[in-house]
């Protein structure tokens, strides 16, 4: 008898740590479908990722101060844990103008610097930016703005077949679900996605 019991204590503790890890992977890691060209040359329509969904965990200071009186906040800007989203990283995210659609593009512009896109040409905070990745430049153009706080502007790489900020305008921070990280499928895609060296000119 208590052999047995000590055998299903045993079961049971399996299938609860097993619960766990899952629980913790879902919570970190996320698959993604890449769907339709706005990400080309990088990514490729039918594309498997994995997408880092622990890379820019952050807390609202508000909510913070709400929930936990003696907690002080000096203003309202989301607090990372681990760092907040940088320019040329690739996120997914949920699509502002319909939350049920997760999107894929490329971080342009972070909170507080200008935009702007003229002559083929993109230019964050007036230097313009050093895009090799590129098959084409964008033929479209986007009058000079400044990214809001807890705001990003993103574009695709296939820069004139996307649905990105161009068109409908910055992605708030409490829709970024995470950051591309891992190629798994076609298998001759396989690898990490690296950073591209997106950058300013001096």
């Amino acid at each position: 008898m208590e052999l047995m019991r000590s055998a299903l204590r045993e079961i049971l503790e399996t299938i609860l740590l097993t619960l766990i890890i899952f629980l913790l992977v879902r919570a970190v890691v996320q698959n993604f479908k890449v769907e339709g060209r706005s990400m080309e040359p990088t990514l490729e329509s039918g594309q498997y990722l994995l997408i880092n969904k622990a890379a820019y965990w952050h807390v609202d200071p508000g909510a913070v101060g709400r929930y936990v009186p003696v907690v002080r906040t000096m203003d309202d800007k989301q607090m990372f844990v681990f760092g907040q989203p940088q320019r040329g990283d690739v996120i997914v995210f949920r699509y502002p103008k319909d939350l049920s659609r997760d999107f894929i593009k490329r971080v342009i512009a972070l909170p507080g610097e200008t935009v702007e896109v003229r002559q083929g040409v993109v230019y964050v905070n007036s230097k313009p930016l050093d895009e090799h990745y590129l098959l084409d430049r964008p033929n479209y153009f986007v009058e000079r703005q400044v990214v809001p706080p807890d705001n990003y502007f993103v574009l695709g790489d296939n820069r004139n077949n996307s649905l990105d900020s161009h068109v409908w305008g910055m992605v708030p921070v409490e829709n970024i679900i995470g950051k591309a990280w891992l190629s798994y499928w076609p298998v001759d895609r396989w690898g990490l996605l690296q950073g591209t060296g997106t950058t300013l000119a001096r």
